[in-house]
């Protein structure tokens, strides 16, 4: 596990406000690269992490129907300009023999795939990925909304537009009923 170099980030910062002609001296930004280190430590925290731990633990319960567990909320830096994206991730699946995760452990997935530098499509294939590999569900259905700050404040400039990304395991891949019964879920 890499530990984060907080002093390393402060130099950055600094070199960063001074490249826009800013002053760091100057008395609103004297912490300024100290708090922005401790923001990346914060936000960067899911690295060195795997999602997949999160579904170790098992219950053994008579359900085999859909658990449904939406509007999670979550944030994230994209990797390509490093400004927040932010949304909500919708995470079904069926379980197989009656294996199911605490409901909890989802968010958890979400929560730790999100925060690194990271693409919205990789966040909502990983978590699919993580509880095909360690639940072995009958299927899973993720489905991450957001909104990117690269797209709101800089660019096309067009905010409140939503990307939606959607990935299908299991049967979720091929039938379209089940698919549509997620979809009347969420609405």
């Amino acid at each position: 596990m890499t530990e984060v170099d907080l002093s390393k980030i402060e130099k950055a910062v600094s070199m960063i406000l001074e490249a826009v002609g800013e002053d760091p001296e100057r008395e609103g930004l004297l912490d300024t690269p100290k708090r922005v280190a401790k923001m990346y430590a914060e936000v960067f925290e899911g690295l060195n992490k795997d999602p997949r731990q999160y579904f170790e633990t098992v219950f053994h319960e008579n359900h085999d129907e859909v658990v449904l567990v939406k509007d999670i909320p979550f944030h994230s830096m994209c990797e390509h300009h490093l400004v927040p994206f932010f949304g909500h991730a919708h995470i079904a699946y069926i379980p197989r023999n009656g294996v199911v995760a605490g409901l909890s452990k989802l968010a958890r997935a979400v929560e730790t795939t999100a925060k690194r530098p990271q693409l919205q499509e990789r966040i909502t294939s990983t978590v699919a990925n993580a509880m095909m590999d360690m639940l072995n569900p009958i299927g899973v259905y993720v489905i991450i909304e957001a909104e990117h700050m690269c797209m709101t404040m800089r660019g096309i400039k067009k905010p409140g537009a939503k990307t939606v990304t959607t990935v299908a395991r299991g049967i979720y891949e091929h039938d379209d009923v089940k698919r549509a019964e997620i979809l009347s879920l969420l609405k």
